[in-house]
């Protein structure tokens, strides 16, 4: 099966989905959920391996009880996942599904702010 077949079946899969009438709402929840910069930034970090609340706080500027509030929303949508290390909990993306969906939607600026540049410099085609 070549790349486009394998779209076009990704698609008709998602467009099946439709009939269930939760499912929407719910796809609608988690966009909203990921809306909100410092949450996004924290899967962000999350997505290659498991970091901890401490690198978290390191890495994002922000304080650990917000970090750990953004986590638990995250856990409870079940965008994250969480492994206790002796004392500390380290989390990373739940799963490729989450991890696909933020690289696609960061590739999908790329390409979009390359076009956008060509467009304007008079180069598209």
């Amino acid at each position: 099966m070549n790349k486009t077949t394998n779209n076009q079946t990704e698609i008709n899969q998602a467009v099946d989905h439709l009939d269930n009438p939760l499912l929407l709402p719910q796809l609608a929840d988690l966009f909203s959920l990921l809306g909100d910069t410092s949450r996004l930034t924290i899967l962000v970090r999350c997505l290659s391996d498991f970091i901890n609340v401490s690198e978290l706080t390191t890495t994002t500027g922000l304080s650990q009880p917000l970090v750990s509030h953004h986590l638990r929303l995250l856990k409870a949508s079940r965008l994250v996942v969480a492994e206790r290390r002796g004392r500390q909990m380290f989390y990373r993306a739940a799963d490729h599904h989450v991890q696909h969906v933020i690289s696609d939607m960061l590739e999908h600026l790329t390409e979009s702010n390359d076009h956008t540049k060509q467009h304007i410099g008079g180069h598209c085609g």
